[in-house]
């Protein structure tokens, strides 16, 4: 049986193989060899043979196909194959069946299948017309029959339609590309159109066709049982039981289709499904009044039902539920699956749930597809309603203030509490506890019931557990339910879209179950990037309330009381008294309510509204970070403000310290980031404050004034006054702005202001730190305002009057402030400091500067530092502190400092201004400081140790030290940019460049060096401008040119004992950086002497006499570091030093002791030489004047090169193309004759011996 299913659809037998048998066996004999000796093959031989056979039926049937009207000579005539039913006694052509249709039912392009389904039903309808109009007698005589006759029960059929009804059964059994799509197609429209098919004699044949026997192997009775499944599939869509139930009310047909279907459904676990949506397509095609009778009591059916939750059949419950749709009756019918009465309400009721889980576990075998019944499901849990319009109403109310919670209807109640129960028991209980394909399948579902449900519901989707059991499969990549867990997070990107009402409803959920750590444990951005794609204010303003609610858990707070319920005073209404002390019962963790505090921030990142609209979402966070972080009610967890129109809310549980400061501190960075963002300035027509910063004032002022609310910590009597005395200030700085309008006044009076409102925050903060610096501010705003305020007393005017200079007591003040200041804080000084630095003295500069080359350890050769080289003349007024740098290998464990860096070396330098205004110290004299500016330097310092030495485990005092310079060097950096061509730049550049060459101050910090590199390569040396005008003195620019080139001549020392690689890598990049540093200083240095334009030469001897000393230590020193190639670019930019300073190098380079300088100097020698070529007549006739007095150097030099030639060849070939380029120079120039006559006889004679004919030639050229 087995042997026939599967070759039943083959193309033996069709009936080109039944037609040529005779003619085949006929020409090849052999080919029956195998059938006759079937018994004496092997069992091993028998596939073989039988191969064979089919191989050549089918090369025969191929060829008798292509040649149709060929007929075999050796055969008799007989009738065609496409023609097995024409009677021979018909005048007339009979109908025909071709079939070789069948070979096109198995194709994969279905219209191919559809065309042949109805060739066939087409030709097998008039095969059988003819069938019943001639009788079987005298149709069927002397035709070729197609099989031996069976009793099939189709005898009232045509042998071409027996035929096509068997083959077509055997067909849909077929695994074969798409015949059983193509074979159940055609068997369906056969049986509904060709009424002589009995359903009777149908199922009979469809049982002995396919049946499934134990001699099977697995595949083999798979495809039969499948092919059973089909043929009835094929049954019910036909029509033909429907057309039965018509004529005949009591048709057993309909009972045994399903009872069969049923028995097949119970052989495999994968048919049960199959056969329900057959019964279910018949169902929907069946009257009402006939579906108890015929299906429901049908044999098997009942007992299917009431084993359905024993064995956990989910196929039954879909059954079930399709059918209770469609009669109205009890349910007692369908057993334990459905409730009795039904209602969705018992459906989905706790113990019910509990009863069906064993059901809705096992439709995890169809994964990944999911099973029909969840739909169904889904379709009673939450009917179709208008979810958009839901949600926008919803959000509209929870926006609404002083207003009741809207009442829910009782079917919204009911569906919110049949989702709750379905998710807890089923999804919760029963899924998500169990297999990976059940957590898969839980996922799947989540996402159907989001498909259809309001935002209001998603809390009851995204619970605890669910939520749990995200963040620990996606803890760990290496799963296969990461990805599952990826794609549903995916899916729930998609199903929110632009919606922000979903989108908060999901963050919330979702942070709410993971206590804020979502994205920390899973080690993912999805709550970042849901946070990121606010787009609206609206769904901004709902983010906020939503995490409000969160922060205070305002859902498990008691109900509003009535207004008429509270005590009043003039400014507010205080809550339920009894909130105070009442246990909080579910309160959130402070991990969650820190991501509160940090998120409502957060979110102002991303936003891109206009001005007002995103100044009303930072007046939200800012009410919510100032009530939650600075105040506290003392009367019960709630307060309305009448002035402010707003009801305010506390946790019942204290909000602990911790908090309170993240809240401060999150609230700084709000009001910093908003005077950075600010599109617009308080305007004196509008009343209402319009930044942030004076609107947060008004409300900590309202809300200081409510008897019921407190500050969240008790302040001391300076503390208190200080907050008040900045309020005040605060106020008159906002007046008078608004006054000014716009402009650089106003630009002042705003940073002012701000910074006034950061140090009352950080007065809150850290109480009894910062009331001395207020008070200095104040002082500082008094005098920019140029009014007293009428509570000041009396002192605060007096030391007013005292304050040297304004510039002097702010900058003081604000660097009192930098130490322990928080971000946002130093962001507000900066500002502040920006609008100021204008009018910033050099006291005030030099203060900040100290602070930079302040070193906490002190050199450890304290004397080394006066005991220079020959080139250190002691003096005192120098302004780099230049050190030579030595490698030893200890090194100290605090600073990162080298042992053998030591100041054995040239003491550093320090500049004296010319002016009178000042003199600068150097880092180890303070004797440019008086008492005053002494002391508050050692004030600043002395306020970082303290700090630290109270702190056990703290940074060191160096690490402190460094963050003060850091954030001094950001104002210094300001002050460049904002002011880059005034005379001050030279006193920045010189104490930057001293703490840079320092070795104390920069190598204690990488960070802290390359911040001064930068600030001197960005800011000076490459700033737009640069210091000019007339306090820029001649003799200061000397001075710093002289170290500046003393500075690139320091050589540098290396200890004997230095061996590790890596001290003596860093110290060469060091030194090269010092160098470099020497040579963009000296020409920065030039380009400004050369900007005032000095005509005199007398202006200029000092210039010249430095670059002779430098010569001289190039020539004599061989430890000088510094670079022909650097002096020669100095001579290329600055023409007129090389001028200066030639006959000198011409006398240097002829007397030098080194060989190796006098070859290297002749480069630049022939440099100046081409120098003095070009120009303009009178230019070159002064130039040209002046190699004519040095020509007697210059052959001096030249005799000495032909003399005393040099030792190595290359030196020898350098020294000879100077000779030569020289005499073609002065040949141009036509001072040959004069040179000639300054050679004594016998350097003539020597440089004709060296240079032969080229020399007799050029001074033969000038004869």
């Amino acid at each position: 049986m087995g042997s026939k299913k599967r070759n039943s659809p083959s193309e033996e037998e069709t009936l080109d193989a039944a037609t040529t048998t005779t003619d085949h066996d006929s020409l090849k004999p052999l080919n029956k060899k195998p059938k006759n000796d079937t018994d004496g093959q092997q069992p091993s031989v028998k596939p073989m043979e039988r191969k064979k056979k089919r191989k050549a039926l089918d090369k025969e049937r191929r060829r008798a196909a292509s040649q149709p009207n060929s007929e075999p000579a050796h055969s008799d005539p007989k009738p065609p194959p496409q023609s097995p039913d024409s009677p021979r006694s018909s005048g007339t052509n009979p109908p025909e069946f071709h079939i070789g249709v069948f070979k096109d039912l198995a194709v994969a392009t279905e219209s191919v299948r559809e065309r042949a389904v109805k060739q066939m039903v087409t030709e097998l309808k008039e095969v059988q017309n003819a069938y019943d109009t001639f009788g079987e007698k005298e149709f069927g005589e002397g035709g070729f029959k197609l099989e031996a006759e069976k009793d099939d029960g189709l005898d009232n059929c045509a042998p071409s339609v027996r035929y096509a009804v068997r083959r077509l059964i055997r067909g849909v059994s077929s695994s074969r590309e798409c015949a059983r799509q193509g074979f159940a197609l055609a068997l369906t429209v056969l049986v509904g159109s060709v009424r002589s098919i009995k359903i009777e004699s149908f199922l009979k044949l469809v049982v002995d066709l396919l049946e499934v026997t134990s001699s099977m192997k697995g595949q083999e009775a798979k495809d039969c049982l499948l092919g059973r499944l089909f043929a009835y599939s094929a049954l019910a869509r036909s029509g033909r039981l429907v057309e039965e139930l018509s004529l005949d009310k009591n048709t057993p047909y309909i009972r045994e289709f399903i009872s069969v279907l049923v028995s097949l459904a119970n052989k495999k676990r994968y048919l049960q499904e199959p056969a329900v949506s057959i019964v279910l397509d018949l169902v929907e095609k069946l009257p009402v009044e006939v579906l108890v009778n015929h299906v429901l009591e049908a044999p098997g059916v009942q007992e299917w039902f009431e084993a359905a939750t024993e064995v956990g059949n989910p196929d039954a419950l879909l059954l079930a539920l399709k059918i209770r749709e469609k009669i109205f009756m009890g349910t007692s019918i369908f057993g334990k699956l459905l409730p009795d009465p039904f209602s969705s309400s018992q459906l989905f009721s706790t113990n019910h749930l509990s009863s069906l889980s064993n059901c809705l576990k096992e439709s995890t075998f169809c994964q990944p597809r999911v099973h029909s019944v969840w739909p169904v499901l889904i379709n009673i849990l939450l009917p179709n309603t208008i979810l958009q319009l839901e949600d926008a109403v919803s959000a509209s109310n929870s926006l609404k203030k002083h207003k009741k919670s809207r009442k829910s209807s009782s079917s919204d109640e009911e569906i919110a509490k049949n989702l709750q129960s379905f998710c807890e028991i089923i999804i919760e209980g029963s899924l998500l506890l169990s297999s990976h394909d059940r957590k898969h399948l839980a996922f799947d579902l989540l996402f159907l019931l989001l498909q259809r449900l309001p935002a209001s519901l998603v809390p009851l989707l995204l619970s605890n557990k669910v939520v749990q059991c995200l963040m620990d499969i996606l803890s760990t990549k290496n799963t296969w339910l990461y990805k599952v867990a990826q794609h549903f997070l995916k899916q729930l990107s998609d199903w929110v879209g632009d919606d922000d009402v979903r989108r908060v409803a999901v963050i919330v959920a979702i942070q709410k179950h993971s206590n804020g750590k979502f994205d920390r444990v899973t080690r993912t951005k999805h709550i970042k990037d849901f946070m990121s794609h606010f787009k609206s204010e609206l769904g901004c303003m709902l983010f906020i309330q939503n995490l409000t609610n969160l922060f205070v858990d305002e859902g498990d707070a008691l109900e509003e009381p009535s207004d008429q319920s509270q005590t009043t005073d003039e400014n507010s209404e205080i809550g339920s008294v009894e909130d105070k002390d009442s246990p909080r019962t579910n309160g959130n963790s402070d991990s969650l309510k820190s991501w509160v505090i940090e998120s409502l921030p957060g979110i102002l990142k991303f936003l891109k509204l206009d001005h007002e609209e995103k100044f009303r979402i930072q007046k939200e966070i800012m009410k919510f970070l100032a009530v939650q972080g600075l105040f506290t009610a003392s009367l019960g967890t709630e307060v309305t403000s009448f002035e402010l129109q707003e009801k305010f809310r506390w946790p019942k549980s204290p909000t602990s310290n911790a908090l309170c400061k993240m809240c401060i501190d999150q609230l700084q960075s709000l009001l910093a980031n908003a005077q950075k963002g600010e599109g617009l300035r308080p305007l004196a027509s509008n009343p209402e404050p319009n930044d942030l910063g004076s609107y947060f004032m008004k409300f900590f002022g309202t809300l200081c004034s409510i008897p019921s609310v407190s500050l969240f910590r008790s302040l001391g009597d300076e503390d208190e006054k200080a907050v008040k005395n900045l309020q005040a200030m605060e106020a008159k700085l906002s007046k008078e702005e608004r006054s000014h309008g716009s402009g650089t006044d106003a630009n002042r009076l705003h940073a002012l202001r701000y910074l006034l409102i950061q140090l009352l925050l950080q007065v809150l903060l850290r109480p009894g730190d910062y009331a001395e610096a207020a008070s200095e501010l104040i002082i500082c705003c008094k005098k920019t305002c140029a009014s007293d305020l009428p509570e000041s007393s009396g002192e605060d005017d007096a030391e007013a009057d005292e304050a040297p200079e304004l510039m002097d007591v702010l900058v003081d003040t604000l660097l009192s402030l930098l130490p322990q200041s928080s971000a946002p804080m130093r962001s507000s000084i900066e500002q502040v400091f920006k609008y100021f630095c204008d009018n910033i003295t050099d006291d005030g500069l030099m203060r900040m500067l100290r602070v930079i080359k302040k070193n906490l350890k002190p050199p450890r050769h304290p004397d080394a530092a006066s005991a220079g080289d020959d080139d250190d003349d002691g003096e005192d007024d120098d302004f780099i502190n230049i050190e030579d740098e030595v490698i030893d290998e200890a090194e100290t464990g605090e600073t990162g400092e080298s042992d053998g860096q030591t100041d054995d070396s040239e003491s550093v330098v320090e500049v004296e201004e010319a002016g009178d205004d000042h003199s600068e110290a150097s880092d180890d004299s303070d004797s440019g400081m008086d008492d005053d500016a002494m002391f508050r330097i050692d004030t600043y310092l002395a306020q970082i140790f303290k700090e630290k030495k109270s702190q056990a485990g703290a940074e060191t005092a160096h690490s402190q030290l460094l963050l003060f310079k850091l954030r001094i060097l950001s104002l210094l950096e300001i002050f460049l940019h904002e002011n880059p061509g005034k005379p001050q730049v030279l006193m920045v550049y010189s104490n930057l460049a001293q703490a840079f060459v320092n070795p104390h101050t920069t190598e204690v910090s990488e960070q802290l060096g390359q911040r001064i590199w930068g600030i001197l390569q960005k800011q000076i040396f490459k700033a737009k401008d640069y210091p000019k005008g007339d306090g820029v003195q001649l003799s200061t620019l000397e001075s710093m040119l002289e170290r500046s080139l003393k500075l690139a001549s320091k050589p540098f020392k290396r200890q004997k004992s230095a061996s590790n690689p890596s001290k003596q890598s860093a110290a060469w990049n060091r030194q090269k950086m010092i160098s470099s540093l020497a040579q963009t200083s000296t020409f920065w240095i030039l380009k400004i002497i050369d900007s005032r334009n000095f005509s005199e030469e007398s202006e200029l001897e000092r210039i010249v006499k430095i670059f002779r000393e430098v010569l001289v230590g190039y020539f004599d020193n061989k430890k000088s570091q510094i670079k022909a190639g650097f002096l020669k670019e100095i001579f290329r930019r600055r023409p007129w030093i090389g001028h200066a300073v030639f006959g000198f190098m011409l006398e240097r380079c002829g007397s030098a002791k080194s060989e190796y300088r006098r070859v290297e100097a002749l480069d630049l020698v022939m440099d100046i030489l081409k120098s003095l070529a070009p120009g303009n007549s009178e230019e070159q006739s002064a130039w040209k004047k002046n190699l004519k007095n040095n020509l007697d150097k210059l052959s001096h030099l030249m005799k000495e090169l032909v003399t005393s030639l040099p030792s190595k060849p290359a030196r020898r070939t350098e020294a000879h193309k100077f000779c030569v380029r020289a005499l073609e120079i002065l040949s141009k120039l036509s001072l040959t004759k004069h040179f000639v006559k300054t050679l004594s006889p016998d350097t003539q004679a020597a440089l004709e011996a060296q240079l032969g004919e080229q020399f007799i030639k050029l001074t033969k050229l000038e004869k």
